[in-house]
């Protein structure tokens, strides 16, 4: 009898990872002589296999040899914010309206941090799960990147731009521009004479808030002389009216403030009174995103509006096409266009 199979079972891939001492997808890895494991590693698992008396079936060898028909998202985010932050189901809703048209579904999970977006997406991986996988929020020396380079895993892009990430027909990138955005929020404030701005950002893990750090300082420093100042949040409301407090206690507080989300700003226009401002009239507030929360606040936030929506179904077909091999030129996404509203609006 092999040893750790029950009498008459036939061996799986789980026993070998049981009596091996490793994870599933690593013995898919050596058992598929893919690279993500050592070659003790490899070795191990197949004179394990060996002694279990381990042999593919027949299925088990045509599946191998065909798509999963999924794409994998996990979402490296505190469950907290996506209680409050409505982006992620938008991007969804644009995903699936292209997966599901084309025979494919969606793996998601959301994950605390990237390092466990990265177990999760080598298991995928390993174990066949997914075609490719879809990449947001991408972090200064981010894990994943090594992870899809070393594996080339397919993958579609959002949210920066990393020289690790694969080459050609596996890359699918979705470029964006913020520079435009910024000037034309930073044009309205100023025409309706305010001059101390401030903004406040996400985390300065991500990339695309160094790229929107770059443009704020670039376009304020035109505009005013010297760069308005950036306070660091986390895109939650609780930490966006904690900002905007600390703001308002300074020295020189400014009369106009943008948010890199809605969330943060809803909560400052919710808890105005609270604050002690007069939102509008001597207050201004801008969201850097554009849902449902902007137009249904009273009163109403301005914003630089995109299309989450059609920026997930752009995704999908790069990833689509990333998954078929065939190379293709980063697409670039539809730029923010700015919405006054009542919130930054003099009467």
């Amino acid at each position: 009898m092999a040893r750790g199979t029950p009498p008459g079972a036939r061996p799986t891939i789980r026993d070998i990872a049981r009596v091996a001492g490793v994870s599933k997808a690593s013995v898919s890895y050596a058992l598929n002589d893919l690279p993500g494991v050592s070659e003790a590693t490899r070795a191990r698992v197949r004179a394990t296999a060996t002694e279990l008396g381990w042999r593919p079936s027949a299925a088990a060898r045509s599946l191998s040899k065909a798509r999963a028909g999924a794409i994998g998202l996990a979402v490296a985010r505190d469950v907290r914010l996506l209680e409050e932050e409505p982006y992620y189901m938008r991007f969804v809703a644009g995903l699936e309206s292209v997966l599901a048209r084309e025979g494919f579904s969606l793996l998601l999970t959301v994950v605390p941090d990237a390092g466990a977006a990265v177990r999760v997406l080598r298991d995928w991986w390993g174990e066949q799960r997914v075609d490719g996988v879809v990449l947001t929020d991408l972090l200064v020396d981010d894990p994943r990147v090594d992870l899809v380079a070393e594996l080339g895993i397919p993958c579609a892009v959002r949210g920066g731009i990393d020289d690790r990430l694969p080459a050609g027909g596996a890359l699918a990138l979705t470029v964006e521009t913020e520079r435009q955005a910024v000037a034309e929020v930073v044009e309205h404030l100023l025409a309706q004479g305010h001059t101390r701005l401030c903004r406040v950002s996400g985390p300065r893990q991500f990339l695309h808030t160094r790229r929107r750090d770059t443009a704020w300082r670039e376009v304020t420093r035109s505009a005013l002389g010297a760069a308005a100042p950036v306070v660091e949040a986390d895109y939650t409301s609780a930490g966006g009216l904690a900002a905007t407090r600390d703001l308002l206690a300074g020295a020189r507080p400014p009369t106009a403030v943008v948010y890199d989300n809605d969330v943060m700003a809803a909560a400052v226009v919710a808890e105005r009174e609270a604050l002690g401002v007069r939102v509008g009239a001597e207050f201004a507030v801008v969201a850097g995103e554009d849902s449902m929360l902007c137009r249904l606040a009273s009163p109403a936030i301005s914003s630089s509006c995109r299309d989450v929506v059609a920026d997930g179904a752009r995704s999908a077909r790069s990833l689509l096409d990333a998954v078929a091999g065939r190379a293709g030129e980063a697409s670039v996404a539809e730029p923010r266009r700015f919405v006054a509203r009542a919130s930054s609006t003099r009467r």
